[in-house]
């Protein structure tokens, strides 16, 4: 574990950054103060930064996953109105014209 204060993480933040994607926990400080922790992510967490986002959006709230009922299967269709409703309709709107 190392710790670095805030002016030299700033000067060789990507020295830092490399040491943590290494294994390595760094703690930032400020005025000998930990303020910080820079390590490796979760491996359950995704490498694409789009999945990570979304991760934690949900786990703050903000999101809410959908629910699926039977994974790998479409949901059922339910007619909203039946065919002669939706021509009889169309002719309507035809004959307005």
């Amino acid at each position: 574990m190392r710790s670095v204060g805030l002016k030299i993480l700033k000067n060789k933040l990507s020295e830092y950054i490399r040491l943590a994607a290494a294994g390595e926990t760094v703690l930032v400080t400020d005025r000998d103060k930990v303020v910080a922790q820079i390590t490796a992510p979760d491996a359950a967490r995704s490498v694409l930064l789009a999945d990570a986002m979304l991760a934690d959006a949900v786990r703050n709230g903000w999101l809410t996953p959908p629910s699926l009922g039977h994974p790998g299967t479409p949901p059922t269709a339910k007619p909203v109105a039946s065919l002669a409703d939706l021509l009889a309709e169309l002719e309507g709107d035809r004959g307005e014209r």
